[in-house]
């Protein structure tokens, strides 16, 4: 038997069976809540903070895969950027995808072999 049969036959009364069933509701939406629309909810806001604080010479990558760096940030919600040196496209800013310059500028590990 489920743990839901049995809290339902537990009740003894049709109406306290509602009851506990409207809990069982809300309780679900809780978990549903917490779990699903909470994280997204997140990781929205914080890929909006990402790409309102852009700046000329961010390295990116853009939803498409492209690597690249911001040469100019257009008035109209565009971006200018540059693909190699002399090559630019433009962009809109919700086609980036991620910011590269921590990768980019992270050290090196250096093993040493004797």
């Amino acid at each position: 038997m489920t743990l839901l049969n049995v809290m339902l036959m537990a009740g003894g009364d049709p109406k306290q069976g509602g009851s506990i069933q409207l809990v069982l509701m809300g309780g679900i939406i809780l978990v549903f809540w917490f779990f699903m629309i909470r994280p997204q909810a997140q990781k929205a806001k914080e890929q909006k903070k990402f790409i309102d604080e852009l700046q000329k010479g961010a390295k990116i990558v853009t939803n498409a895969g492209i690597h690249a760096s911001i040469y100019r940030i257009n008035e109209d919600g565009t971006l200018q950027i540059e693909v190699n040196p002399g090559s630019y496209l433009k962009i809109e800013k919700s086609a980036i995808s991620m910011e590269m310059t921590v990768a980019v500028n992270k050290p090196a590990t250096v093993t040493v072999s004797k």
